[in-house]
């Protein structure tokens, strides 16, 4: 029968923060508590897309087993919202892995029974996503109010709008239609990120659609890829 192991995972939104405050956290406890770490997975990409985060996929999918612990630092290390946090930690008890918070020892498994779990998983920790949420709101909250201070002063000028040649979209757009690229491989061409490029891909064909109406509305056959 194969060995339980034990694996951190620490997480940070950019580059430029560093993971060593989480990483010495975890070497601690498992100092403390005598446990051997098979390895500790640092990954800097933010929580709010999944897709950006293949360090976490990959040890959730392939390298976490049955009996085997994680050890992270804080609950939203798992993700950004209470639905993602909520999933991710369903996903986690669902192959059998136990878990330790270590910021809060009230959402971790190891050395519970099956009942304690279970009200871990369904009354504490679901207050607590809850509490993280209201959390971000307020924050979003506060930066909606600074901007509306910004604007009011006539400081605030926005986002600067992405903007990609048309000739250069139409070329990618076509190759990813045809199946010769992959959407990712589409928003790596155009230096874009997932909802711009989706952006851009659904006003493209809003204004397809107007020209072949207008072109089907004065008798003149339309030429459709599909067809």
């Amino acid at each position: 029968m194969a060995e339980n192991k034990n694996w951190g995972y620490v997480r940070v939104s950019t580059r430029e923060q560093s993971c060593e405050r989480q990483i010495s956290a975890i070497k601690e406890y498992a100092a403390a508590h005598d446990l051997k770490m098979e390895m500790i997975f640092e990954e800097k990409a933010s929580g709010k897309n999944f897709d950006d985060r293949p360090i976490w996929q990959s040890i959730k999918l392939t390298t976490m087993r049955r009996g085997d612990l994680l050890i992270i630092t804080e609950i939203d290390r798992l993700g950004r919202n209470y639905d993602q946090i909520k999933d991710e930690y369903r996903e986690i008890e669902n192959k059998g892995v136990d878990i330790v918070v270590l910021e809060n020892d009230l959402l971790s498994t190891k050395g519970k029974n099956d009942l304690e779990k279970k009200l871990i998983s369904d009354i504490v920790f679901s207050l607590l996503s809850y509490v993280s949420e209201k959390e971000r709101q307020k924050l979003r909250s506060r930066q909606a109010e600074g901007i509306a201070i910004a604007r009011a002063a006539g400081k605030y000028r926005g986002r600067k709008p992405v903007s990609v040649p048309a000739d250069e979209f139409e070329r990618v757009y076509t190759r990813w239609k045809n199946k010769e690229i992959t959407a990712v491989k589409g928003m790596e061409l155009l230096g874009v990120k997932r909802d711009v490029f989706y952006r851009l891909v659904r006003e493209h064909e809003e204004k397809s659609q107007e020209l072949e109406k207008g072109e089907n509305s004065r008798g003149i056959p339309v030429y459709r890829r599909d067809e």
